[in-house]
């Protein structure tokens, strides 16, 4: 994907070092990042199966379900997710059995699907980022199979995220030639709770930016880096929100403006990029 307007002008702060003091602490951080706990409740083992005629096994949507969810998380094929249980129950020294493959694919069809979490009810802090993806098609796969140059296609994926949750409540695809600001409209109006807070990067910095959040309400607190070539609006009147972190970052410097703004929650629109691009 191209870079981003106005990267030249962006602030580049340096990742910031730290030495590691405690570090019997550090490394039992580290081994549980591999640990494993499986919890199943009684009730769901309790609703497993049951038995058919002639002792064939019947199990419950709930058994279809877990097999599903693991399938999922680990990235299993069926007969390797049918195993996986099985292990499973057998630690736990049950007497139960595990779905085979084909039941499970043969159930997974009509099987209802989860609903997702609702959105919480209240004001919402709304990150708004945009990332690139490539298209692939017959261009791709003549350049894969004979070496011909074909020109990258690109389309732009538009995220708003609520702070709380990390849910995605508004989405817009593009091309790769709109800009960043002129989706924040889109993006909001797609929201029917109200907003509290916006935050983006230093690529929606701008007075258009601000223009479309106060159209949308004018209590909405806007975080947004301004550029390095930034100045004051210079408007009569009391100070924009834009020019009060002008001057923050002028006094305080633009670690503490982000530590104060709470700039930082911005990173979990890149959790979504990551688990969206899987």
């Amino acid at each position: 994907m191209p870079h981003k307007h106005n990267a030249d002008r962006r602030h580049h702060i340096p990742k910031m070092s730290f030495k590691v003091r405690n570090w019997p602490a550090y490394e039992a951080g580290l081994r549980r990042r591999g640990s494993l706990t499986l919890w199943i409740e009684d009730a769901a083992l309790g609703d497993w199966q049951s038995t058919g005629p002639g002792g064939q096994a019947r199990y419950t949507d709930a058994a279809i379900q877990t097999s599903l969810m693991l399938r999922v998380a680990f990235k299993l094929a069926l007969r390797q997710t049918e195993g996986l249980m099985t292990s499973v129950l057998t630690l736990r020294g049950l007497t139960l059995s595990a779905p085979d493959h084909t039941t499970v694919s043969r159930r997974a069809v009509p099987l209802p699907v989860i609903q997702p979490a609702q959105v919480p009810l209240g004001p919402l802090h709304v990150l708004i980022d945009s990332t690139g993806l490539q298209v692939y098609g017959a261009g791709q796969w003549l350049e894969a199979k004979h070496g011909a140059k074909s020109r990258r296609t690109w389309r732009k994926l538009h995220l708003a995220v609520d702070a709380a949750n990390g849910m995605i409540v508004a989405q817009t695809l593009t091309d790769q030639d709109a800009d960043d600001p002129s989706q924040v409209g889109p993006l909001l109006d797609q929201i029917d709770d109200p907003i509290v807070q916006v935050t983006a990067d230093g690529a929606y910095d701008g007075a258009p930016t601000y223009q479309t959040i106060a159209a949308h309400g004018d209590e909405i607190e806007v975080v947004i880096p301004p550029r390095s070539t930034a100045v004051p609006s210079g408007e009569p009147g009391p100070p924009t929100q834009r020019d009060r972190h002008l001057a923050m970052i002028a006094e305080q410097g633009r670690l503490a403006w982000q530590a104060k703004t709470g700039y930082g929650q911005r990173s979990l629109v890149e959790r979504q990029w990551v688990a969206t691009r899987r």
